[in-house]
């Protein structure tokens, strides 16, 4: 009877044992989830930067309306030898402004896409997104004869589902790490000290050649002499991914960037 009691304590130690060390294990995996990449992908994310120690940013330039502003800015980029540059496109403005987009391209500078309609992505359903980065596609390949694998969403809008259908479809989403503020016509000055006090390698920075932003060609001449004197030198955003590493700063759900940005000036 003792050695049965005996038996049975020590069962019972055992039991609670190894319960308590499962839920224990549970908690550490549920705690540590985001870190923990051996129990599942990492989820799609945008590329707001890239890791490198080389002196190296990426110029980038949005364009969803007017003609004013863009010839001035390829005119400034050729005149001070800059030959990486990435612009976003919009497609209706890319089918309207083909004479330009000729320019950009016959420049050797990447295009990457800036969406069909200049909406908040995030609000729309999974078949109305995947129909605006589809639409957007097929105007710019068929306007520079290459389909586009980079995509900056309008207004920087965009959730996970957006990430998901974009990598879906053999999109990279691209934000930004440095505003230069042009959209907001803040003065010359201010655009310059902007981008070069914040600039840092692997840095991408965002600018626009759309005419509401009546400074950026006033502010870049400056903004390219003052970087290559700091010893910085210009790569397009694809080379940056491919020649740095890839784990660069991320962001999985950036729906409420809209409130921090204005669809006229993007």
């Amino acid at each position: 009877m003792n050695y049965f009691l005996v038996l049975n304590g020590r069962r019972i130690r055992r039991v609670f044992f190894l319960t308590l060390a499962a839920i224990l294990s549970i908690a550490i995996i549920w705690v540590e989830k985001d870190n923990l990449s051996v129990f599942a992908p990492h989820p799609p994310a945008a590329v707001y930067s890239v890791p490198t120690e080389r002196k190296v940013v990426a110029l980038t330039f949005d364009i969803s309306w007017g003609e004013k502003r863009a010839e001035p800015i390829l005119e400034i980029l050729k005149a001070k030898n800059v030959q990486n540059v990435t612009f976003f496109l919009s497609s209706p403005w890319s089918k309207t402004h083909p004479e330009i987009v000729k320019k950009i391209t016959d420049a050797g500078y990447e295009i990457g896409s800036h969406g069909h309609k200049h909406d908040n992505y995030s609000q729309y359903s999974d078949e109305e997104i995947r129909k605006q980065i589809t639409t957007a596609d097929g105007i710019l390949s068929e306007l520079t004869g290459k389909s586009p694998n980079l995509i900056r969403l309008p207004n920087g809008d965009f959730d996970k589902r957006v990430l998901r259908i974009a990598e879906s479809l053999n999109y990279k989403v691209i934000q930004w790490d440095t505003d230069s503020t042009d959209w907001k016509n803040p003065g010359v000055d201010t655009i310059i000290n902007k981008v070069v006090s914040k600039a840092h390698p692997g840095d991408i920075i965002l600018l626009h050649a759309s005419d509401s932003c009546k400074q950026t060609h006033q502010a870049l001449p400056a903004i390219i002499d003052e970087l290559r004197a700091k010893g910085y030198d210009f790569i397009t955003v694809s080379q940056m991914i491919n020649q740095t590493e890839t784990n660069g700063k991320t962001i999985e759900d950036r729906s409420a960037w809209n409130e921090l940005t204005s669809p006229y000036f993007t």
